[in-house]
């Protein structure tokens, strides 16, 4: 099963958490000096916020699919690759106030998309994650998507 995540940069955390509770009628459910998280069944999402000094352009840090287990993580992971994407992997990781199994892709525009199984809750968080580091796509077969 897969459950989409969406993690979005701010600069006032109250006033989005007030704004996207009554957007997706739901409390989040964990809420941290510079973090908080929506989880919703209906539609399957994982949204978070992720407080920053500043933002310009486009907010929003990164998107991704919350999955089952690490099996999961993998077979996704797999999957791609055998596609043609570069999967940067990130195994047993410390990030967004929990320990995770994750791969992360990129798309032709940049926008990075984040496979990952949350095995615990923890603290603290780590700082500078929940982002990877922008990579190409290399795509064996251009074909695809036309």
């Amino acid at each position: 099963m897969l459950k989409i995540h969406v993690g979005i940069n701010v600069t006032d955390l109250n006033q989005s958490i007030n704004f996207y509770s009554k957007v997706f009628g739901a409390q989040p459910v964990k809420v941290k000096q510079d973090y908080a998280k929506f989880l919703m069944e209906d539609p399957g999402l994982n949204f978070t916020l992720n407080l920053k000094d500043k933002v310009t352009g486009n907010q929003v840090g990164h998107f991704g699919f919350q999955v089952e287990n690490q099996e999961e993580v993998l077979q996704h992971k797999d999957r791609l690759e055998n596609l043609g994407f570069f999967a940067r992997e990130e195994m047993d990781v410390t990030c967004c106030y929990a320990t995770q199994d994750k791969f992360w892709v990129t798309d032709p525009d940049g926008n990075e998309w984040e496979f990952f199984y949350t095995k615990a809750d923890v603290e603290p968080m780590e700082t500078g994650c929940c982002s990877a580091e922008p990579v190409k796509i290399e795509i064996k077969d251009s074909s695809c998507c036309s």
